[in-house]
């Protein structure tokens, strides 16, 4: 015996109209072969979309990008005719890239399901899939965050996480976080955020006491000027802190890259002081050689509560057991449309199963060609391109010394050069990649490099 959707999905029509959908992807993506000035007869009428769509939302966007709705792998066209290099993949939400062809059955999957949104009262058996690969990649070498609540953003995730805690550690109602941090732009996690521009006119909803990031150059002094003032703050407020929310990658400040004995140290200051460990990955999910940096770095005995975004398509909070919630304190409407859970379960098989992770994987190789090129350009331009450069997927660099003003003058011009990247922290400024791992080939990244290499001998 077989349901009525079983019989369903399997109708030779649909599989007839998904191979029919990929072949159209197919034969037009075969006019996107590279990057390509915008047409002038299409100019007027996109300038006026643009400045329309950015008074009505507001404010102006960054750049001047309204997609066209197709690419190719890393290339986008926009709506002007242009067609551009996509290396920040809508600040790493576009894993899969544009147009990917071979991912047309799980849309379509989505697509024909019979609800649009999966939620609180009502998920389909796709969503009870994709919390169990989750919590089965989560703790495949012994962390012990088992259980999955699915969500739609990644602030949300961490909103999730952080309600946990403070609902587990009762009645204390400060966070530790790193300085420079971000973790969202809801009103409790604009006062986590490490930025006062982005709380300005806004209520205070959460105490947070800051800790110092790693610094590569300084690995020693790092570790005891954390933990020193980990262990100030707690005798300071004794008691009161109940988690420590920590990007093991700091996407947001420009990809600056943790340490182990760095975490290992702050870590087991929250364990002598009942504080949970929180470890925020909506940037870093899937952009290290491991699916989780958690596990990248591994803390996963250390963990208890994970929080996932952008690369998954469905957000997501993982949790232990004695961080259960009591009933009513987290919930969602939607927790995803059936389209994003379809393709989440999509972009993970391929991930875990496509030779992607591992120290040899795909995500090391693209890192490593990315890095030979800016180490080149690093030796031939060394007042104006300097390391780190990230890690895995998440590259970046400093320009010009970090100066604001030229790193935003450096992306607009990548940008009418036909490569989108975008800025990221202050003093120093950085620029940053996120690569759209699932599309983009060693030719991709050599085509952008030459760009940013042609960008920085254009500028003074």
């Amino acid at each position: 015996m077989k349901t009525v959707a079983q019989g369903f999905y399997q109708d030779p029509r649909i599989q007839q109209a998904k191979d029919l959908l990929r072949d159209a992807i197919i034969d037009h993506q075969k006019n996107l072969t590279g990057v390509k000035a915008a047409d002038p007869a299409l100019k007027d009428d996109y300038l006026a979309t643009l400045k329309k769509f950015g008074d009505q939302r507001g404010g102006a966007l960054f750049y001047q990008y309204l997609g066209s709705g197709i690419g190719n792998g890393a290339l986008v066209e926009l709506a002007d005719g242009s067609v551009k290099y996509d290396f920040i993949t809508g600040i790493g939400v576009h894993y899969m890239g544009h147009s990917n062809a071979q991912m047309t059955g799980a849309l379509v999957d989505g697509a024909i399901s019979n609800t649009v949104m999966n939620g609180h009262l009502q998920q389909n058996v796709d969503s009870a899939r994709l919390v169990d690969v989750l919590s089965q990649e989560a703790c495949k070498y012994g962390a012990l965050t088992k259980n999955v609540f699915l969500c739609t953003s990644g602030a949300m995730a961490n909103e999730n996480g952080i309600k946990l805690i403070f609902q587990k550690r009762s009645p204390a109602s400060r966070l530790f976080a790193f300085e420079k941090c971000f973790a969202g732009r809801t009103l409790g996690m604009a006062w986590v955020t490490d930025k006062a521009a982005y709380r300005q006119g806004l209520p205070k909803t959460i105490d947070v006491d800051y800790i110092p990031f790693y610094c590569e150059s300084d690995h020693q002094g790092s570790i005891e000027a954390a933990t020193r003032a980990m262990k100030k703050a707690i005798g300071r407020f004794p008691g009161q802190h109940a988690g420590f929310i920590m990007e093991l990658i700091q996407g947001e400040n420009g990809s600056w890259v943790g340490n182990t004995e760095y975490f290992e140290a702050l870590i087991k200051v929250c364990k002598e002081n009942n504080i949970s460990v929180f470890a925020d990955e909506v940037q870093s999910f899937a952009r290290t050689h491991e699916l989780f940096a958690f596990q990248h770095f591994k803390l996963d005995k250390h963990v208890d509560i994970v929080a996932i975004g952008k690369n998954s398509q469905v957000c997501a909070t993982f949790f232990t057991d004695d961080h259960k919630p009591k009933p009513g304190l987290i919930s969602q409407t939607f927790t995803g449309s059936s389209t994003q859970i379809s393709s989440s379960l999509w972009i993970l098989d391929q991930i875990t199963k496509g030779g992607y992770l591992g120290k040899d994987g795909k995500i090391e190789q693209l890192h490593q060609r990315f890095k030979g090129h800016l180490d080149k350009m690093a030796a031939k331009h060394p007042s104006k391109i300097k390391g780190p450069w990230g890690i895995g997927a998440m590259v970046a660099m400093t320009l010009f010394e970090g100066d604001e003003t030229k790193t935003k003058s450096f992306t607009m011009k990548l940008f009418e050069n036909g490569v989108l990247s975008f800025m990221a922290g202050s003093a120093p400024a950085r620029v940053r990649f996120l690569m759209p791992v699932l599309a983009v080939k060693m030719e991709d990244i050599d085509n952008v490099c030459a760009l940013i290499e042609k960008t920085l001998t254009e500028m003074e």
